[in-house]
């Protein structure tokens, strides 16, 4: 109840609001944003050859339309009618179902999204969200875990080796962070008391969640790659190593779903970063000062919550063209041994920090009770981290002997390694 007073002194919207628009209002709500969705991808495309082109100074699309903007259409267009060829040897029923299975979530997930706050749309009071959920995170993520089905049904009915490993890395893949994801969102959690999406921004009224808990949003960020299937995370579709991956045996039509549901996936998550960790649609400061928070009402907001997406969605063209692809082992060593264990650590001490401050301990005392124990912990941790690198760099330093070429440094028995002029 109190969230829900928060969301509507804040400008934004109760849960209470919802399930009462007209059914025609639900249908507009719902055609905008599947039509949004499409343009975007369409721009992202023809956006992501043009910046990675300047960046690595090479022309991108600028022939087809002005700037090249009407490439992608081209491109789609010329998807559709090309000739759906289906391999002899595939699980028909599950080779069609795959592109279906990962285009589909990708645009339920924007559903609970709030791009906007309450205004009047033919004279209805509404909020700018298609509907919100006591759970609405969880939904997001359901829908994502879902999507990769898709990859796996792909790889698998495909019947032929290299998608089924793309298949394989993907299960895998969404496994670590799907798992490092859902933690980094626990400290939002925490911090607002509520799933809800439109009740999360409404508490980011004062304070933006990105600044208290920037380890949250710097983990959420590169689990958002990881989730995405995106550079230098695209181990599912490598290209060097399995020709294309998950989609080698698709074309035509279902291979542009595939294409649709990546660039979809893509600005959900960064339209659910802008939700929990960057207030959402409120302007940002200083705008949001101006004549008493006006920025934040009507349909401004739409134009702030734009801004915050297509930054975050800049990210993932800026990695692609900078980051070589990780070797799988790193990746997975990344998401196991960095990102979940640092993640846990973390939900403990916001969980310390939060439960202090409702026993109403001052902050000097928190810090005492959470900060030292926490340092030590930090200390001990560093200096059993240094032992061990020590002991690695002396097991595999190899003098050479007397009368042998030099030794590379590797790990071994110098004896075996010795090479003699003989």
């Amino acid at each position: 109840m109190t969230s829900g007073v928060l969301a509507a002194s804040s400008g934004g919207a109760h849960l209470g609001l919802f399930g009462r628009d007209p059914s025609w209002l639900i249908l507009l709500k719902c055609v905008v944003i599947f039509v949004f969705l499409l343009v975007t991808t369409l721009l992202q495309i023809w956006a992501e050859r043009r910046i990675l082109g300047r960046m690595q100074q090479r022309p991108g699309p600028n022939r087809v339309g002005p700037f090249g903007l009407l490439q992608s259409l081209a491109d789609g267009v010329k998807l559709m009618l090309k000739e759906d060829l289906v391999p002899a040897i595939v699980d028909k029923p599950l080779y069609i179902l795959a592109p279906l299975a990962a285009a589909i979530p990708a645009f339920l997930s924007f559903a609970v999204i709030p791009v906007g706050p309450v205004v009047s749309i033919f004279g209805h009071h509404t909020p700018l969200q298609v509907t919100d959920l006591p759970v609405a995170v969880l939904f997001v993520l359901a829908m994502a875990s879902i999507g990769v089905y898709g990859i796996v049904l792909a790889g698998w009915s495909s019947q032929s080796p290299y998608p089924l490993l793309g298949a394989l890395r993907s299960a895998a893949q969404v496994i670590s962070y799907e798992v490092a994801m859902g933690l980094s969102l626990a400290a939002v959690f925490l911090y607002s008391g509520s799933l809800s999406t439109s009740e999360i921004v409404a508490s980011q009224h004062h304070l933006w969640y990105a600044l208290p808990l920037i380890p949250s949003f710097v983990m959420y960020l590169i689990s958002m790659v990881g989730e995405t299937n995106r550079a230098p995370f695209d181990l599912p579709e490598a290209e060097t190593e399995l020709v294309a991956g998950f989609h080698t045996e698709y074309a035509s039509i279902k291979f542009a779903m595939f294409f649709l549901a990546e660039y979809i996936n893509m600005t959900t998550v960064c339209a659910l970063a802008t939700t929990l960790f960057l207030g959402g649609w409120r302007a940002p400061w200083p705008l949001s000062l101006i004549d008493h928070g006006v920025l934040n009402t009507g349909w401004w907001p739409i134009l702030w919550f734009l801004g915050k997406v297509v930054t975050l969605i800049f990210v993932f063209y800026w990695l692609r063209a900078t980051l070589p692809r990780l070797r799988y082992d790193q990746f997975m060593a990344l998401g196991w041994k960095v990102l979940i264990p640092v993640n846990l650590i973390w939900i403990l001490i916001v969980a310390a920090f939060r439960e202090l401050t409702n026993e109403g301990r001052s902050r000097i005392e928190t810090l005492a009770y959470v900060g030292i124990p926490l340092a030590v912990i930090v200390l001990v941790l560093s200096f059993v981290t240094e032992n061990r690198a020590v002991v690695a760099e002396q097991e595999s330093v190899l003098e050479p002997t007397e009368g042998s070429y030099p030794i590379p440094v590797l790990t071994g028995a110098p004896e075996a390694l010795e090479v003699s002029h003989d």
